[in-house]
């Protein structure tokens, strides 16, 4: 009867365990997704509007 208690025991604290760790996981993933979000946003608003050349057509006179 012990030992069913005590593996009954162990598998309550495995749970916990896995369920800690997948809190925490959702938390990094949720931490990640708005630093991308944000970047993203930085890097559109930084970025010019007009997809054409940056620099001059025109060759220099010599």
């Amino acid at each position: 009867m012990f030992a069913i208690e005590l593996q009954q025991a162990r598998t309550t604290e495995m749970h916990r365990r896995a369920e800690a760790e997948r809190l925490a996981r959702e938390a990094v993933r949720g931490r990640r997704a708005a630093r991308r979000e944000e970047a993203a946003r930085r890097t559109a608003a930084t970025e010019p509007h007009t997809g054409g050349p940056r620099r001059n057509r025109l060759a220099r006179a010599a």
